[in-house]
């Protein structure tokens, strides 16, 4: 259990390092993707960008 906890961290952590290169190539700005304003802050939900990559994920995983 504490092994998957320390994974999806690290994963989460690569991911957000990754967000500026991401958002380069078109993802964050997929529709589906939520941008709005609250409290004076942007706040950001990527939907379907998760959905794409976690697609992509699985793919790969499966040809390796």
């Amino acid at each position: 259990m504490i092994r998957w906890m320390i994974v999806i961290f690290l994963m989460l952590v690569f991911i957000s390092a990754l967000t500026p290169w991401l958002n380069k190539l078109g993802f964050g700005k997929l529709p589906g993707d939520l941008r709005f304003k609250l409290f004076g802050k942007e706040r950001y939900i990527p939907l379907t960008t998760t959905i794409l990559l976690s697609l992509i994920a699985s793919l790969v995983s499966q040809i390796i």
